[in-house]
């Protein structure tokens, strides 16, 4: 691979900058800036230009091949943090033939050269976005390897099963002295249920890490732009006594305890013959439908409607200041009455969702997932009937395998690479 270089902090104005370089030739271009360091070594240089006058006064650390982020020879610089020092530095290094990184692309040599599989390196991905606690944990997890740990546990026990079945066919003239089918069942049902549990909680995982939503729901002039702007602690919503005020959903991003939510404000749910309202509505009606909570604004509690299973829905009087309401079920945007109770109870509703969750976070986990659930599914079926050929039993758990290797980056992630580095900056 030829050397690569650029700027690994945050752009802009700070104390310190970090300008990574990764490659064979990492070594001979820095000292030829003036950093001299030797494979895995830290040492304060001078750096220089091409005509030998001084740039900054750096730290140079330099890390071997296979101790490094990207298991190359990588130096790193850290310089001030001023632009036009880290300019210069650039600069110089494209003088001396060196390549600018593409977006994601110390990572993508991490992962080829087996410093990261694929789901740690989407777990970076999720930790540099990470703007709750909770988002940094989970990500943290990932990143830490710990689905990798869950796939190769199952892999273990399914080719352990495959092994056994497979000695059957390869002695399918002599008598196996033990029969296999009682482990081969154990080790398949035992993966099968983890399997099928992680794949249910991926959906969970994916809204922690792109967020919860929390729609407001009611009539016009039910207090919902209110509450909202009272939740946002601003003006997000122009709030009036003009019903239909609010004709598109307006979001606000909030830290719930950790939690990462964004609150809906729907258009008031009423007949109109306003073409913009009843868009407006109708977009609403949509995002509220698929929002993980709903809050109900409404005049009258009695014809409260059970809690479906796509969502908890919470009904709540509204405008509780002016119809004397004191206490649970009631609440009020203007004075603050019940807002605390609502937060508390959406809360304590999402972290028993989070709770549940496995550690698998994207739809393409789920996807490799369920296909290796399927799979073990078949195989589960087939040791029930004596006349299912052992050779479909075994093909069926190599299928299971594989389709868990991918989920590290073993086999068949060529055509989702692309879409991963998208999201990374120059520099990681």
């Amino acid at each position: 691979m030829d050397t690569i270089f650029a700027l690994a902090s945050a752009a802009g104005k700070a104390g310190v900058a970090i300008i990574r370089i990764s490659g064979p030739d990492a070594i001979a271009c820095s000292a030829r800036i003036g950093a001299v360091v030797a494979e895995h070594d830290r040492k304060l240089v001078r750096l220089l230009d091409a005509d030998g006058t001084l740039i900054d006064q750096a730290f140079a650390i330099s890390f071997a091949p296979g101790r490094s982020f990207t298991g190359e020879q990588v130096v790193e610089l850290q310089t001030h943090g001023s632009p036009a020092i880290v300019a210069a530095v650039l600069r110089r290094l494209g003088e001396l033939g060196l390549r600018l990184a593409e977006p994601g692309e110390f990572t993508r040599r991490a992962l080829e050269n087996g410093m990261l599989d694929l789901a740690q390196v989407e777990g970076l991905a999720d930790l540099i976005e990470a703007e709750t606690e909770s988002q940094r944990r989970q990500a943290v997890r990932v990143f830490n390897g710990a689905l990798g740990d869950l796939a190769a546990d199952w892999r273990q026990k399914l080719v352990r099963a495959a092994a056994l079945l497979e000695a059957t066919i390869d002695f399918v003239d002599e008598d196996v002295p033990v029969d296999v089918y009682p482990e081969v069942r154990e080790l398949v049902e035992s993966v099968g249920r983890d399997v099928r549990k992680e794949a249910a909680g991926v959906q969970v995982r994916e809204r922690m890490r792109d967020g919860f939503e929390v729609a407001l729901v009611g009539p016009p002039n039910s207090g919902k732009s209110t509450l909202l702007n009272r939740l946002a602690g601003r003006d997000a919503a122009i709030t009036s006594d003009i019903a239909g005020t609010t004709r598109d959903v307006i979001e606000v991003k909030m830290d719930l305890n950790g939690l990462p939510v964004t609150i809906l404000d729907t258009a008031g749910l009423r007949a109109s013959d306003d073409v913009l309202e009843e868009i407006g509505i109708s977009r609403g009606q949509e995002r509220a439908k698929a929002a993980d909570v709903r809050v109900h604004l409404v005049d009258d509690l009695s014809n409260q409607k059970e809690t479906g299973e796509d969502g908890l829905d919470i009904w709540i009087l509204s405008k509780s200041d002016t119809r004397g309401v004191d206490g649970e079920g009631g609440i009020s945007g203007k004075t603050g009455l019940g807002v605390d109770l609502l937060l508390a109870k959406i809360t304590d509703y999402l972290g028993k969702r989070v709770a549940g969750a496995g550690t698998a976070t994207r739809t393409r986990h789920e996807a490799a997932l369920l296909k290796a659930g399927t799979a073990l599914e078949a195989v589960a079926e087939g040791l029930t009937i004596d006349e299912t050929p052992v050779d479909l039993l075994a093909e069926d758990l190599h299928l299971a395998i594989r389709s868990l290797d991918s989920l590290i980056g073993r086999v068949d992630v060529e055509n989702v690479l692309g879409e991963i580095f998208s999201s990374f900056c120059i520099g990681k």
